[in-house]
């Protein structure tokens, strides 16, 4: 497969994924509390056709939260994902950005987020924000992968580097 038709079917992948769990880890480069934290990403998708590819990925963050707290030092954001199935793992890099857009939280907003906010969606520690996404490296893991690397060890092939060139790609989400 080449490596342009590889990187698109590993980007798709990751979109699938990131819809049926929508939750990965994040947090703020170059600030004193590096930390990640659990989010759950909320994606604009407009229509199925949109999903493969992609949306924009926001989240609903606290004021009081360090994240949020910390955007003041560094916007740029390091955020990881595992799927359900532990089918897809990825690495993101990117900026958050403060979003005033009640549009957008009038269409994101559910019972599960309703319950983070004690006066709903006019909690004044409410804050919605927008990842932008600059790079991402994914992966895809396989049934059986472990089998397939003892065999190419076997046969004195590095089956770190033939799992990769096959199932890791960098893209532009």
């Amino acid at each position: 497969m080449a490596d342009a038709e590889r990187a698109e079917e590993l980007k798709q992948l990751f979109w699938e994924e990131l819809k049926d769990s929508p939750f990965v880890m994040i947090g703020l480069q170059g600030v004193e509390d590096s930390r990640t934290r659990p989010w759950t990403a909320q994606v604009n998708w407009e229509d199925e056709k949109q999903l493969a590819q992609g949306g924009d990925i926001y989240f609903f963050g606290a004021r009081s939260e360090a994240i949020v707290r910390g955007l003041g030092e560094s916007n740029r954001v390091v955020c990881t994902f595992v799927s359900k199935g532990h089918k897809v793992f990825a690495h993101i890099h990117g900026t958050l950005e403060t979003v005033e857009d009640r549009a957008l939280v009038d269409k994101f907003w559910n019972p599960f987020i309703a319950s983070w906010y004690k006066d709903g969606k006019d909690d004044p520690d409410l804050q919605l924000l927008r990842f932008d996404t600059s790079k991402a490296e994914i992966w895809k893991a396989e049934a059986g992968a472990t089998l397939v690397a003892a065999a190419l060890k076997m046969l004195g092939r590095d089956p770190g580097n033939d799992h990769q060139q096959e199932n890791q790609a960098e893209v532009a989400l």
